[in-house]
């Protein structure tokens, strides 16, 4: 079944470089949903459609193949895009959306407005929401994201120039 192109779709991984002649790219994914990757799985790169033939997991990255891409050079016409999969209806209601996140204001449990969110960094511990400042501010402090609002309660010292 093909997904439709108005159905909503999010932001799921990057395909990066192609790796080796046999059409697998390197991608880097998102989300921790793994079976987004999964055999059969439905992603779009660009305006193409695509399904996942295979794919296998490395230490930083995942290594997939596509129905279709079956040589370097049909790799290297999808490399360096974004990978995008359907949105899921409904879900968990607690979760954080990059999406959601990236131009959001930031404001404080004392409402200071600390700027807004311009990247989500992936960090081993916990995803880090940096604002346009260059301050980065742990995932796990935000309380809500409401109308384009994140609120979050910071530890006393987050925001101190001298840190």
């Amino acid at each position: 079944m093909n997904p439709d192109d108005t159905a909503a779709v999010r932001q799921i991984g990057t395909i990066h470089r192609p790796h080796g002649v046999r059409g697998e790219v390197a991608v880097e994914l998102l989300t921790d949903r793994i079976e987004r990757l999964a055999p059969a799985a439905r992603v779009r790169a660009g305006d193409r459609w695509l399904s996942v033939a295979a794919s296998r997991r490395l230490p930083d990255r995942w290594l997939v193949r596509f129905d279709g891409v079956a040589d370097r050079s049909a790799a290297e016409a999808i490399a360096h895009r974004p990978l995008f999969a359907v949105a899921d209806e409904g879900g968990d209601e607690d979760a954080l959306w990059v999406h959601a996140l990236i131009g959001s204001r930031l404001v404080d449990q004392h409402g200071i407005d600390r700027g807004a969110c311009v990247a989500v960094v992936a960090n081993p511990a916990h995803d880090l929401l940096e604002l346009a400042d260059g301050s980065l501010v742990p995932v796990v402090f935000v309380t809500a994201v409401e109308d384009d609002v994140i609120t979050a309660s910071v530890p006393d010292g987050l925001f101190d120039p001298d840190r």
